[in-house]
């Protein structure tokens, strides 16, 4: 098995993750709203000014929330603290400074492309009630959202027509990016795996160890005689991959536990194992494709590095934007 396979599914990514775009990426910008105030009050509470329009504290703390990912503050050391705030800060300024340039140009169907932004991050959670807890947890109501959204699809068709569309990457860009970096091509061997697993707990006694051993031999006999391996693990495998029959998809060396990965590789495709002990339980393990260790040739990996080098040149030249916008706004930044 995969060494994380038993840990817990990580949660999905924040809200405001699945909303940003790429709006700073050498420092992975994050995106934010600026809120009208709705008293008077809430002009006290300004923590910047970019060309006379404020950021809130409130939009700084829901940043620092989010770029900790549920973490406290008290997850930054104290003489890093000073370091996160003016780095928060200033992703704010670059985002405000990006959509103040992004108002300057038409955005063709915003409300529709805003609701379709809004719906594929509702999907990104499992329910509703899931969806508003997270946004009560980071203080956003529904039009929270909706801002978000706006910012996010105005900066994104923004950077796509007066950046992306404008850029290209020559045959010999790839082919210096593909010589020089020749090691991210080479691809180690690697096999296809499906197993069944009967999972043994850490504190089980001997008597269930035997059991779970007993089980998995049991079921090994009836794949010698013709059962059908995906049925079987769907129906007795404990691993989340049970619902894929359990397919674990393709693996190299080093990614599993030593026992799984030296049975696994010992097989011919089409093969199955004898029960495999682990710390995680016994397998039976089938071999269902392999991939011999290769280079990847040049004409196969150009559109990757194509797609790499036209990302890595959109972010050089919105950070070369945004400097350059900086120098020519006023910036006020007052204490948090």
């Amino acid at each position: 098995m995969k060494k994380s396979i038993m840990a817990k599914p990580l949660l999905l990514c924040t809200l405001l993750l699945g909303l940003t775009a790429p709006v700073n990426a050498a420092d992975k910008a994050t995106d934010t709203a600026v809120n009208q105030p709705n008293s008077k009050t809430r002009f006290q509470n300004v923590v910047a000014r970019v060309n006379g329009t404020p950021i809130y504290a409130r939009e700084f703390k829901r940043t620092q929330k989010i770029l900790l990912a549920g973490k406290p503050i008290t997850a930054i050391p104290a003489d890093k603290q000073k370091d996160f705030e003016n780095h928060v800060l200033n992703q704010l300024i670059s985002t405000e400074l990006l959509y103040q340039l992004s108002s300057k140009q038409e955005t063709k169907d915003l409300d529709k492309q805003i609701d379709s932004k809004v719906a594929i991050t509702k999907k990104r959670f499992k329910n509703e009630q899931d969806f508003e807890k997270a946004m009560s947890a980071l203080d956003m109501s529904p039009q929270d959202v909706r801002d978000y959204a706006r910012r996010e699809v105005m900066i994104t068709n923004f950077v796509q027509s007066s950046i992306v569309a404008k850029l290209s990457v020559s045959e010999d860009e790839s082919r210096k990016f593909y010589d020089q970096n020749i090691e991210r091509f080479k691809q180690s061997e690697a096999v296809k795996a499906s197993h069944i697993l009967i999972s043994v707990a850490d504190k089980a006694t001997a008597e269930e160890r035997k059991a779970a051993r007993e089980k998995a031999g049991k079921l090994r006999k009836e794949i010698a005689g013709g059962a059908d391996f995906a049925a079987l693990a769907k129906s007795s495998s404990s691993c989340p991959s049970s619902k894929q029959g359990g397919n674990l998809d393709y693996f190299i060396k080093g990614q599993m536990v030593p026992a799984f990965e030296q049975a696994a590789f010992a097989l011919k495709v089409g093969e199955v194992s004898d029960v495999v002990e682990t710390r995680f339980g016994y397998h039976i393990i089938k071999i269902t494709d392999r991939k011999k260790a290769e280079t990847i040739p040049f004409k196969e990996a150009r559109p990757w590095i194509e797609e790499r080098l036209k990302k890595m040149k959109t972010s050089a030249a919105v950070q070369a934007l945004v400097e350059k916008s900086r120098k020519e706004s006023k910036i006020e930044k007052l204490t948090p």
